[in-house]
């Protein structure tokens, strides 16, 4: 079973379980994949963070419900969803408060080497790509524990029901359900006739170079000649601009009027090109970072932008707050 698989040696389990050190030890390899799962499930990096140091400590305060019958890895997964659907719950706790829908990008260094099953409907890159995350957040809370554990994770029904304390007919209804959301709010690459360009290949270097040069140069015809026709920009919590008409304008109106300058520094998030984004006054002594944005490209053109206002990004990519003028 799969709720058996990268276990632990069990044998070892009553001299280590007293010790935090000893736990600390046993749990630590298993940190960066729960980080990956939470942000699945939360679409924010500093929520999954804060999801897994609290799955971290209800394991320890929990050791001895540990059961031999499943490994620590589907036991620390048991606790970190239900982390995660304790902090859903939180999110729309309040009156006529609804859960954010917004997601933002999570570093590649933090991501590090997400691999995925053979079995898995959705592959590594895919399963962390903000669209597909942007759709996981449309769906009620436990369709969408149950459709990353099946569909992502590759678990079966019976282990599923198993970590969330479910009926197999349960699972299979919720998975059913969360895959008809997803599959009216997404559009998977794998089922469409467009080739996505691999990281580094000469035609993506080529699009991406056109793109910065027309950003800091103000070339908003370049830009919107790099874009889908169908092209979105989503700019949380509140814009989206649908075609390159209204993309176009918004260039035009806001992001370069009063002679606005931009300059942008590559980052690696979710897998997928992105920038952060600096800007100044013309003849201006410095640049300032105000956003990250992360682009998803379809052979020669540029289908998606999701713009994040955050200074926090700015931070956790290691780059400064402002570029000399």
């Amino acid at each position: 079973m799969v709720l058996s698989r990268d276990a632990a040696d069990d044998s070892s389990l009553p001299l280590i379980w007293g010790s935090a050190e000893g736990f600390g030890e046993l749990t630590s390899s298993y940190r960066r994949e729960l980080l990956v799962h939470c942000y699945r499930m939360l679409g924010s990096i500093d929520d999954a963070e804060d999801a897994v140091q609290e799955a971290f400590v209800r394991a320890w305060r929990g050791r001895s419900t540990f059961q031999r019958a499943i490994s620590v890895r589907a036991w620390l997964y048991r606790i970190a969803t239900n982390v995660c659907l304790d902090a859903i719950a939180r999110r729309t706790r309040a009156p006529g408060q609804t859960e954010s829908l917004s997601v933002g990008p999570i570093p590649d260094d933090v991501l590090g080497d997400v691999s995925a099953e053979p079995e898995a409907r959705y592959d590594a890159h895919e399963s962390i790509a903000l669209a597909f995350l942007t759709a996981l957040q449309l769906l009620p809370p436990r369709q969408r524990a149950v459709l990353i554990l099946r569909d992502v994770l590759a678990w079966r029904a019976t282990e599923v029901a198993e970590l969330l304390e479910l009926s197999v007919p349960a699972v299979n209804s919720a998975l059913h359900r969360a895959r008809t959301t997803i599959a009216r709010n997404y559009e998977s690459p794998h089922l469409a006739s467009r080739a996505r360009p691999t990281a580094g290949s000469t035609g993506l270097r080529a699009v991406l170079e056109r793109y910065v040069r027309a950003w800091e140069t103000a070339d908003v015809a370049t830009l919107v000649a790099l874009l889908r026709e169908d092209a979105v920009v989503a700019m949380p919590p509140g814009v989206l601009l649908r075609g390159t008409g209204e993309i176009a304008a918004f260039l035009a109106g806001s992001v370069f009027a009063d002679g606005t300058q931009i300059r942008l520094r590559p980052v690696g998030a979710n897998r997928a090109p992105g920038f952060a984004i600096y800007s100044g006054p013309a003849h201006g002594a410095a640049f300032r970072a105000y956003a990250v944005m992360m682009l998803e490209v379809d052979g020669s053109r540029i289908a998606r932008l999701d713009v994040f206002e955050d200074q926090r990004l700015i931070a956790r990519f290691g780059l400064p707050a402002e570029l000399p003028g």
